[in-house]
């Protein structure tokens, strides 16, 4: 009986530790992410859920070795450990190299145009479905630190859209009633014709709810929709 209630302590800190693993790795880049996202337009919850993966939160080898945070492999210079991991100069590095790998993989550039930076489900399942993982259950890892940790709550949603529906897409959007107010994050690469297509609208009408005088926008602007 000791020896089961030993285990059971065992069990229950190690899972302590590991929690408060994930809350500190949550804390101390989620700003990252979010700049990532405001810039890019992939949700903060999967650019940390990812990181958070693929690096154990920050405590695996190529994590500690290599700053590589994102599993992506390359060439390293480590003296440390033999790894067929990329090697970077700083965490900082590791998110950016990751955001370049979503624009030079053709399956993963097409998600920008396809999904907002608010439906990590689909952004996730078309990540997998690029091939990002060997492993099939890569998505459904990754979905699920987003859902234990409601990482989903980082992400920029336009006012009655559900956090966790897992269904998200621009041409699903569930209004929370007739007179909610729809707010859209532009990102690099949007243009106010593309959008006002994207969301069934017009050029004309977006530039009079949100009164504007030039159809110019600047990553981050807030539109009305």
């Amino acid at each position: 009986m000791k020896h089961i209630i030993t285990l059971l302590f065992i069990s229950l800190s190690l899972s302590a530790a590991a929690q408060t693993s994930a809350l500190d790795y949550i804390e101390k880049y989620k700003d990252v992410a979010i700049r990532h996202m405001d810039e890019q337009g992939v949700p903060a919850s999967v650019i940390l859920a990812i990181s958070m993966h693929e690096s154990a939160n920050g405590k695996s080898k190529i994590a500690k070795y290599l700053n590589n945070y994102f599993g992506i492999k390359g060439k390293n210079s480590s003296k440390e450990i033999k790894s067929a991991y990329r090697g970077y100069e700083s965490v900082s590095d590791s998110y950016i190299d990751f955001m370049g790998a979503m624009r030079r993989n053709k399956k993963f550039e097409a998600l920008f145009d396809k999904y907002p930076s608010y439906d990590y489900y689909n952004w996730v399942i078309g990540i997998q479905n690029g091939g990002y993982a060997a492993s099939k259950m890569w998505g459904t890892h990754v979905l699920a630190i987003i859902k234990k940790y409601r990482l989903y709550e980082l992400d920029k949603r336009p006012v009655g859209v559900e956090s966790n529906s897992g269904t998200l897409s621009v041409n699903k959007v569930p209004y929370a009633s007739a007179s909610a107010i729809v707010i859209y994050f532009v990102k690099k690469g949007d243009t106010l014709s593309a959008i006002a297509k994207r969301f069934s609208s017009s050029v004309k009408n977006l530039m009079s709810k949100n009164s504007l005088s030039s159809s110019k926008l600047a990553i981050g602007q807030k539109l009305i929709l």
